[in-house]
């Protein structure tokens, strides 16, 4: 789903954001490169993290750590410096909130998958 939604964002067409209600239009404005940058990192080193859990690989604890720290600062960003609040109400705090929740689930797996050694 992360993937999905990234290239969505990426993708957006100029015609299409402008399409959109002027909250929209502004919060799309406030989306800064580093943060993409951010969110790309998030998004295709959770994704690789967990093909690294389904196959009982230790390495997928660094890079899910990685995926975490950019989710964070993504979703810091979204939350305290931009209007995201007041454009998506629920799915600003709500949706990120569960995305860093199962962050952190799949950092301590893999740690605790490292420990009881399933993962090599």
């Amino acid at each position: 789903m992360g993937v999905a939604a990234f290239i969505v964002d990426i993708t957006t067409s100029e015609e299409a954001i402008a399409a959109l209600p002027d909250a929209h239009r502004e919060f799309f404005g406030q989306y800064l490169l580093w943060i993409k940058v951010a969110y790309f990192i998030a998004v295709f080193a959770g994704t690789l993290g967990a093909i690294g859990l389904v196959l009982k690989k230790k390495w997928a604890k660094p890079i899910l750590t990685i995926s975490l720290i950019g989710v964070i600062v993504q979703t810091s960003h979204n939350l305290f410096f931009t209007d995201a609040l007041k454009v998506y109400i629920f799915g600003a705090s709500g949706l990120p909130v569960m995305v860093i929740a199962l962050g952190i689930f799949l950092v301590w797996m893999a740690h605790y998958g490292i420990k009881k050694r399933w993962l090599v």
